[in-house]
């Protein structure tokens, strides 16, 4: 049996907050409920969306959703974006970086990738790599 994780977050302003992601990682909604289509809602909920799910940098999918409670910026949980360039990394980073705060610089690590954390604006810790490519002659050895 098999299964796939789908990143899902809850948003203050969902719209706004997917808006930033695209402009920062490129990308596209590719659906968009809002709760407005459920019949029943109270006005006062109808704008709010229940269900988004964006196409970002690349194929990723990040499903959104406008939260009814106030939420607390940070948590456990981290995004984790691999690039396979360099330069596509370091753009993501200092997009993400934009109004949010560096954790980690993204840079060459013992362990043989770029890689660094940026807090964005919205309180969402995401990671950023870039693997490095073993030299042709790395591979001849052994």
């Amino acid at each position: 049996m098999g299964a796939q994780l789908t990143p899902f977050l809850m948003s203050e302003d969902a719209r706004t907050q997917a808006e930033f992601y695209k402009s920062a990682l490129g990308g596209e909604i590719r659906s968009l409920t809002t709760f407005g289509q459920v019949p029943g809602t109270p006005e006062a909920a109808k704008d709010k969306v229940m269900y988004m799910e964006l196409a970002l940098a690349g194929s990723n999918t990040l499903m959104m959703s406008d939260s009814f409670e106030p939420l607390v910026p940070g948590s456990p949980l981290s995004l984790s974006l691999t690039y396979d360039s360099e330069a596509e990394a370091r753009e993501a980073f200092a997009n993400l970086q934009q109004g949010g705060q560096m954790k980690y610089p993204f840079e060459l690590q013992p362990w043989g990738a770029y890689f660094g954390e940026v807090v964005d604006r919205y309180g969402v810790l995401w990671q950023i790599l870039k693997p490095v490519q073993q030299p042709a002659y790395a591979e001849q050895e052994g």
